[in-house]
């Protein structure tokens, strides 16, 4: 349900969770600590900072940090930054009317896994994940 990037955007979110307030940590720290691509780590990293959720600061002492507390992201916060999350809203048999009032054969069954993965998602912060 989640792709690549997006696990590896969490990975990195959640190593700046761990720094303290203020600090801020270069991508290519991140991408080794993480096993992850630096170049590619930084491209996520920068959509990351379009999106409102990472702050980039150049020059000495500089690199990446996060915006806000880390008990106020969601891993539902840092998926939507990096993917297109309304294709969890289509049917699962992908007919392009299915709807509550036009329901495909699996729709209810369907709409229960969305919804509870969706609150499963928004739950968890990047602070839980730092712990």
């Amino acid at each position: 349900m989640i792709n690549k990037s997006s696990l590896l955007a969490i990975q990195a979110l959640t190593e700046l969770a761990q720094l303290p307030p203020g600090e801020c940590r270069g991508a290519a720290s991140i991408a080794a600590k993480i096993k992850a691509p630096a170049n590619y780590l930084g491209k996520l990293l920068q959509s990351l900072v379009a999106h409102g959720l990472v702050v980039s600061q150049k020059g000495k002492g500089g690199g990446f940090r996060l915006e806000q507390s880390p008990r106020k992201i969601s891993i539902f916060d840092v998926i939507t930054a990096i993917e297109d999350t309304d294709k969890w809203g289509k049917c699962f048999l992908g007919r392009k009317q299915c709807s509550d009032f036009s329901p495909c054969r699996v729709h209810e069954r369907w709409k229960v896994v969305k919804e509870t993965n969706m609150k499963f998602l928004e739950s968890i912060t990047l602070h839980d994940l730092s712990q």
